[in-house]
């Protein structure tokens, strides 16, 4: 049965839906709008149950103890610094562990940009959980949020909650995308980082990370768009750039310095990832 009462020191924001209706016709927050947030701790007997799903989009942060979701038939389990995400319009539960009820940061979204958002998450009924890498960055932003929502639900609030919950959503988005310490992906992403200066063969990484090389080529190509050596590349370019802005050192020393020995094949490189030479990067002005 749901729980109606609320929970020993709670927090709880509702935006009248007038508001959220005006909100949605506004130019900014008609891309997104924060409907309501809180912060429930120890929620014991915690139980939502929505058979035709809910108007807003969902996100639950748990930060302690456990409980369950089910999203259109599909159940998991909910454990502490991870976050579900539960889109609008799909039946949907959840509640606390009867044991070790969950504490939860959470919010309700609506707008037109939810779609590109979940998207960019790579979130839906088969996955609704995302681990999080650093919990403490994203219940910083759903404390904001909340704060906010208590102070007043005006125009300008609405306005600063939506920038914050576009913050809260693209960190999910890394959090899905880039990889947890110790995994194959991190392990092999810190040995390149570590190695800006020299070469590597995909095979011989792939070997060292434990998975085959067209598995880490997917790894690579899913977390960052492109393969190994464009990602080694990228480092070795970024590292560049730093020293002909930072250092006089000569570009045939630049090169050198990211593992290019023949200052021509640099100038190439260089020239084709950032459409000029090292040395007319070198002369713009910046910043």
């Amino acid at each position: 049965m749901e729980r109606r009462e609320g929970f020993a020191n709670q927090r709880l924001s509702v935006v009248p839906r007038p508001a959220v209706a005006e909100a949605l016709a506004r130019p900014v927050t008609r891309r997104l709008v924060v409907t309501d947030a809180g912060w429930f701790p120890r929620a014991h007997r915690h139980l939502r149950i929505r058979p035709g799903g809910a108007e807003e989009a969902i996100v639950i942060v748990c930060v302690a103890g456990g409980g369950w979701v089910d999203v259109d038939g599909t159940r998991v389990r909910v454990t502490p610094s991870t976050a579900v995400l539960i889109p609008p319009r799909v039946p949907h539960s959840y509640g606390a562990d009867d044991g070790e009820p969950w504490t939860i940061w959470w919010c309700h979204l609506r707008g037109s940009d939810l779609a590109d958002l979940w998207s960019a998450i790579g979130a839906d009924a088969d996955r609704p959980l995302v681990s999080l890498r650093a919990v403490d960055r994203v219940t910083v932003l759903l404390d904001e949020i909340v704060s906010a929502l208590e102070r007043d639900q005006s125009p300008a609030r609405l306005l600063a909650t939506a920038g914050i919950a576009w913050r809260l959503m693209t960190q999910l988005a890394v959090d899905r995308r880039l990889p947890e310490q110790g995994e194959p992906l991190e392990r092999a992403m810190r040995y390149l980082e570590e190695r800006v200066d020299g070469g590597i063969r995909v095979s011989d990484l792939a070997r060292l990370v434990g998975v085959s090389t067209s598995h880490l080529g997917a790894l690579f190509r899913d977390a960052t768009g492109g393969g190994v050596l464009a990602y080694h590349t990228g480092l070795k370019m970024a590292r560049a750039r730093r020293l002909l802005d930072t250092t006089d050192l000569h570009v045939s020393e630049v090169g050198r310095e990211v593992g290019y020995a023949d200052p021509f094949y640099f100038s190439r490189q260089f020239s084709r990832v950032h459409g000029m030479s090292p040395t007319e990067y070198r002369v713009q002005r910046k910043g």
